[in-house]
């Protein structure tokens, strides 16, 4: 998927309408995520393995301007986030054949008064990957992994009147046929797999939170 087409899902999220109540009640219609898999000690060794090279690959990135020298992009800037995503489009397109945990396909920050602080990193795989071949780059019962899926996008130029509590990611639309009577664009899966990570989190829970 384009680069467009996730800045319009990031865009989609902030949309009038949106609220976390009707979030939550279609959130399982359009996320799909790993089960958890029985842990396991080679589980535990192998996601330390990934925070290992994780940590002191991106403690530079602490300084958000280091991020953007080196080629990651901030996404929508000018519109309010929880959390940024700074990708590196080249390290994402590496993902696809290869998982080297120290060139994560995204830097997630918290805006800041003077900035970003880093809080984390994100992972993609292909959106034709199996449950094993995502346990073999991070194990699934350590991490959940998630992909975006059947999501009806309102006509290009319309999103602006277009009704969101039918079209996006928490819309009431889960069907092609459905969006396609509402003259909408239906993606079975947007993008492809994703994992989020914060290895600097202090609670050993939340480093691989869901």
């Amino acid at each position: 998927m384009t680069t467009v087409a996730l800045a319009m899902l990031s865009l989609l999220v902030q949309m009038p309408g949106m609220d976390h109540d009707h979030t939550h009640m279609h959130m399982s219609s359009h996320m799909k995520m790993t089960d958890l898999r029985p842990a396991t000690p080679d589980d535990q060794k192998r996601a330390a393995a990934v925070l290992a090279q994780l940590r002191p690959a991106i403690e530079k990135y602490k300084d958000y301007h280091a991020a953007l020298a080196d080629g990651f992009v901030e996404f929508l800037p000018n519109v309010k986030q929880d959390v940024y995503h700074f990708t590196n489009w080249r390290y994402g397109f590496e993902a696809a054949f290869r998982f080297d945990p120290s060139r994560p396909t995204s830097l997630l920050y918290k805006k800041t008064s003077d900035g970003f602080q880093l809080v984390g990193a994100m992972y993609t795989a292909p959106k034709f990957f199996s449950e094993d071949q995502l346990n073999r780059r991070v194990p699934l019962s350590i991490a959940r992994w998630h992909e975006h899926v059947n999501l009806c996008l309102p006509p290009k130029r319309e999103a602006a009147q277009a009704d969101w509590s039918k079209f996006g990611p928490a819309g009431s639309i889960t069907d092609a046929q459905s969006c396609e009577a509402n003259h909408g664009r239906f993606y079975p899966v947007l993008f492809g797999w994703m994992v989020h990570v914060y290895p600097f989190a202090q609670n050993p829970s939340a480093i691989w939170a869901h």
